[in-house]
């Protein structure tokens, strides 16, 4: 009889999800030097593809499961000032002040919704989802060159994704209210950078990465998508009039960016998947909107 040597354990290191960087980031707001923790590679397994663009992860057995939006934020853990970690350190001299006066402020709203949350500690989905609240205050500080008005909205909507999550593992803790917040929030930002874009005032040719997830950035294609998406989901429908004018505006984006009806060659697949089922159902509300005003 073949024995066969069994396979050893895996060590610590193998086991761990994430690792701390060698390199001291310092903290712009608060002068505190701290380091980053980072995702280790080959610790994710690609699941499908929400309609919000929004990537999920099938869990591995040797680490469980993963959610790569809670490590891309840099978060300073003494005062709380976080962006993304390109534009962390970048962060306008003018502004070092107003967001040291309101560290107490930041870190208190942070911890109104996100109870006991600790950035000297790995970090859950709670301290994730935090991570872009913070960020949504931070942003306030940056001037217009760094389009700071896609970039709130882009912390809110996977904000959102993230309450979802939480609201999946801990259900009646009010986390499906705030995310139902995060998105209408991210509704009115993502439409309003778009606006920005089209006026040059806030020029999204300089963000280097558009998402709106961490797996694939779909450029402006994938921004006029997702304001569109919002819009049909989360937006007001007290004013019906309003309402229809901003579906028609969706409704017109996609067909022309994504020259519906025409060749599609060099669009991205699975956009493309999604803004066809997307102009459908902006096509369909339009049609019963239709229909009931003629009633």
């Amino acid at each position: 009889m073949v024995r066969y040597a069994q396979k050893p354990e895996k060590d610590d290191k193998e086991k761990k999800v994430t690792f701390t960087a060698k390199e001291a980031i310092h903290c712009p707001v608060c002068e505190a030097d701290f380091h980053r923790e980072e995702l280790f590679s080959g610790r994710l397994n690609a699941g499908d593809l929400t309609d919000e663009l929004h990537r999920l992860y099938i869990p591995m057995a040797a680490y469980g499961e993963i959610h790569p939006l809670v490590y891309d934020l840099t978060v300073c853990p003494s005062c709380w000032f976080a962006a993304f970690k390109h534009d962390f350190s970048e962060l306008p001299p003018a502004s070092v002040n107003a967001l040291q006066a309101g560290i107490a402020s930041r870190v208190e709203s942070a911890q109104r919704i996100f109870d006991s949350v600790d950035f000297n500690t790995p970090r859950d989905l709670a301290a994730g989802a935090a991570s872009y609240y913070l960020a949504m205050i931070s942003y306030e500080g940056y001037t217009k060159d760094f389009a700071p008005t896609f970039k709130q909205g882009l912390c809110a909507l996977r904000a959102a994704w993230l309450c979802n999550e939480l609201e999946e593992r801990q259900p009646g803790e009010n986390f499906a209210y705030v995310a139902g917040l995060f998105y209408r929030k991210a509704r009115f930002l993502y439409r309003l950078a778009v606006e920005l874009e089209q006026k040059g005032t806030e020029r999204l040719s300089m963000v280097k990465w558009l998402g709106p997830d961490t797996d694939k950035s779909y450029g402006f294609e994938g921004v006029l998508y997702v304001s569109s998406i919002l819009e049909l989901k989360y937006g007001p429908k007290s004013k019906p009039e309003l309402r229809v004018n901003a579906l028609l505006d969706g409704k017109r984006a996609i067909a022309k960016m994504f020259g519906l009806g025409k060749s599609t060659r060099n669009k991205p697949g699975p956009l493309l998947d999604k803004a066809r089922d997307l102009y459908e159902l902006l096509k369909d509300e339009l049609q019963q909107d239709d229909e009931e005003t003629d009633d």
